[in-house]
């Protein structure tokens, strides 16, 4: 099984649930994120997630279409709004899901307080594993 988790910019929310998945479930299926657009990795994400013991700063921002060609989809779960809203066509095998997390970005621009910033980060890191943790059988629901 091929999952897919999409995101705006593929810089945070959708690598946070590729590194869980291939963290916890990689026996069960293959993760992949890409974005819309692509906005870099964000660093804020790659130290939250090294704090829980996985490594996703070899990670890059990509376009859907920078994926290898022959991968078919069994799922897409866009991560944010703009994501589902402006979603790429799929063959109709994909099944798209929206599973929403909130943006620790847009969260976090006025703070000045790295620590309340990073608490933001974890607390999105922490909800994107327990949704990670109840795959595949909640994409199936």
């Amino acid at each position: 099984m091929n999952i897919l988790f999409l995101c705006t910019g593929n810089s945070c929310r959708s690598q946070m649930a590729e590194g869980w998945a291939k963290k916890l479930k990689d026996e069960s299926f293959h993760a992949y994120s890409a974005g819309v657009e692509t906005h870099g990795l964000n660093e804020r994400a790659v130290t939250v997630m090294k704090e829980s013991g996985v490594d996703i700063s070899d990670n890059k921002s990509k376009l859907v279409s920078d994926l290898p060609n022959d991968i078919e989809f069994d799922y897409v779960v866009t991560v944010c709004g703009n994501a589902k809203e402006t979603c790429p066509f799929f063959p109709a095998k994909s099944k798209v899901v929206h599973v929403g997390f909130d943006d620790p970005p847009s969260q976090t621009k006025s703070m000045k307080n790295e620590n309340e910033i990073l608490d933001v980060y974890r607390r999105v890191r922490d909800e994107i594993k327990e949704f990670i943790l109840t795959l595949p059988s909640a994409l199936m629901e």
